[in-house]
Protein backbone atom coordinates (compact mmCIF):
# COMPACT_ATOMS: atom_id res chain seq x y z
CA UNK A 1 0.00 0.00 0.00
CA UNK A 2 1.99 3.28 -1.14
CA UNK A 3 2.10 6.22 1.71
CA UNK A 4 -0.40 9.02 1.77
CA UNK A 5 2.05 12.23 0.95
CA UNK A 6 0.96 15.58 1.54
CA UNK A 7 1.21 18.96 -0.22
CA UNK A 8 2.86 21.68 1.64
CA UNK A 9 -0.32 23.76 2.21
CA UNK A 10 -1.63 20.66 4.42
CA UNK A 11 1.36 19.56 6.35
CA UNK A 12 1.39 22.97 7.47
CA UNK A 13 -2.22 23.06 8.68
CA UNK A 14 -1.91 19.70 9.90
CA UNK A 15 1.11 21.11 12.10
CA UNK A 16 -0.27 24.37 12.67
CA UNK A 17 2.50 26.61 11.38
CA UNK A 18 2.59 28.86 8.05
CA UNK A 19 3.66 27.50 5.03
CA UNK A 20 6.32 30.08 4.78
CA UNK A 21 7.78 28.07 8.12
CA UNK A 22 8.07 25.15 6.11
CA UNK A 23 9.91 26.96 3.50
CA UNK A 24 12.25 27.99 5.78
CA UNK A 25 13.11 24.62 7.33
CA UNK A 26 13.59 23.72 4.17
CA UNK A 27 16.14 26.37 2.67
CA UNK A 28 18.04 25.58 6.25
CA UNK A 29 18.15 22.05 5.16
CA UNK A 30 16.23 20.50 8.05
CA UNK A 31 13.21 19.27 6.54
CA UNK A 32 13.29 18.04 3.06
CA UNK A 33 9.82 17.09 0.91
CA UNK A 34 10.12 13.59 -0.41
CA UNK A 35 9.80 14.44 -3.70
CA UNK A 36 6.73 16.62 -6.23
CA UNK A 37 3.61 15.99 -7.88
CA UNK A 38 2.93 16.04 -11.20
CA UNK A 39 1.34 19.34 -10.81
CA UNK A 40 5.16 20.34 -8.88
CA UNK A 41 3.89 20.59 -5.56
CA UNK A 42 6.39 19.80 -2.59
CA UNK A 43 4.87 16.38 -1.14
CA UNK A 44 5.44 15.12 2.43
CA UNK A 45 5.34 11.96 3.96
CA UNK A 46 3.58 11.06 7.66
CA UNK A 47 7.91 11.13 8.95
CA UNK A 48 8.03 14.98 8.17
CA UNK A 49 4.90 15.43 10.02
CA UNK A 50 6.58 13.76 12.98
CA UNK A 51 9.74 15.96 11.97
CA UNK A 52 8.11 18.90 11.85
CA UNK A 53 6.33 18.69 15.22
CA UNK A 54 9.81 17.77 16.62
CA UNK A 55 11.42 21.13 15.53
CA UNK A 56 9.08 23.51 16.62
CA UNK A 57 8.54 21.57 20.06
CA UNK A 58 12.17 22.01 20.36
CA UNK A 59 12.11 25.14 19.54
CA UNK A 60 9.58 25.91 22.09
CA UNK A 61 12.16 24.62 24.72
CA UNK A 62 14.54 27.54 23.76
CA UNK A 63 16.92 25.25 21.11
CA UNK A 64 18.18 27.26 18.20
CA UNK A 65 17.93 26.01 14.79
CA UNK A 66 21.67 24.95 14.98
CA UNK A 67 20.69 22.80 17.93
CA UNK A 68 17.57 21.31 16.62
CA UNK A 69 20.19 20.53 13.63
CA UNK A 70 22.44 18.58 15.84
CA UNK A 71 19.53 16.82 17.50
CA UNK A 72 17.71 15.50 13.68
CA UNK A 73 21.65 13.85 13.33
CA UNK A 74 22.12 10.44 14.15
CA UNK A 75 23.76 11.14 17.48
CA UNK A 76 25.71 9.55 20.36
CA UNK A 77 23.61 10.14 24.01
CA UNK A 78 25.78 12.29 25.41
CA UNK A 79 25.63 14.78 23.08
CA UNK A 80 22.54 14.89 22.85
CA UNK A 81 22.65 15.39 26.85
CA UNK A 82 25.45 17.96 26.50
CA UNK A 83 22.78 19.99 24.18
CA UNK A 84 20.07 19.77 27.28
CA UNK A 85 22.90 20.71 30.14
CA UNK A 86 23.57 23.78 28.23
CA UNK A 87 19.95 25.03 27.38
CA UNK A 88 19.48 23.91 31.23
CA UNK A 89 22.25 26.30 32.51
CA UNK A 90 20.23 28.52 30.17
CA UNK A 91 17.52 28.63 31.73
CA UNK A 92 18.52 28.60 35.40
CA UNK A 93 20.54 31.45 34.75
CA UNK A 94 17.67 33.33 32.87
CA UNK A 95 15.44 32.09 35.75
CA UNK A 96 17.43 33.49 38.35
CA UNK A 97 17.17 37.03 36.87
CA UNK A 98 13.48 37.12 36.71
CA UNK A 99 13.73 36.08 40.16
CA UNK A 100 15.82 39.27 40.84
CA UNK A 101 13.19 41.05 38.89
CA UNK A 102 10.32 39.62 40.99
CA UNK A 103 11.72 40.72 43.87
CA UNK A 104 12.30 44.36 42.68
CA UNK A 105 8.68 44.65 41.27
CA UNK A 106 7.42 43.26 44.42
CA UNK A 107 9.19 45.45 46.28
CA UNK A 108 8.61 48.61 44.57
CA UNK A 109 4.96 47.74 44.46
CA UNK A 110 4.90 47.76 48.49
CA UNK A 111 6.93 50.95 48.55
CA UNK A 112 4.19 52.32 46.26
CA UNK A 113 1.27 50.98 47.93
CA UNK A 114 2.58 52.25 51.23
CA UNK A 115 3.00 55.77 49.68
CA UNK A 116 -0.30 56.63 47.81
CA UNK A 117 -1.74 58.88 50.01
CA UNK A 118 1.09 61.51 49.45
CA UNK A 119 -0.04 61.53 45.98
CA UNK A 120 3.84 61.34 44.73
CA UNK A 121 4.71 57.81 44.27
CA UNK A 122 8.42 57.54 45.69
CA UNK A 123 9.06 54.33 43.44
CA UNK A 124 10.07 56.95 40.43
CA UNK A 125 11.86 58.95 42.78
CA UNK A 126 13.80 56.00 43.54
CA UNK A 127 14.14 54.38 40.01
CA UNK A 128 15.06 57.43 38.69
CA UNK A 129 18.01 58.12 41.47
CA UNK A 130 18.88 54.56 40.82
CA UNK A 131 19.38 55.08 37.26
CA UNK A 132 21.23 57.89 37.91
CA UNK A 133 23.72 55.99 39.92
CA UNK A 134 24.25 53.27 37.00
CA UNK A 135 25.15 55.85 34.40
CA UNK A 136 28.90 56.26 33.24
Amino acid sequence: MAESLLRIGELARVVGVPTSTVRYYERKGILKPRGRSRSNYRLYAAADVQRLRFIRAAQATGFTLQNVTQLLRPAHCHRVQDLIEERLQTVSARLKELRHVQRVLQAALGECREHEQTGRCRVIDSLSAASRTKSP
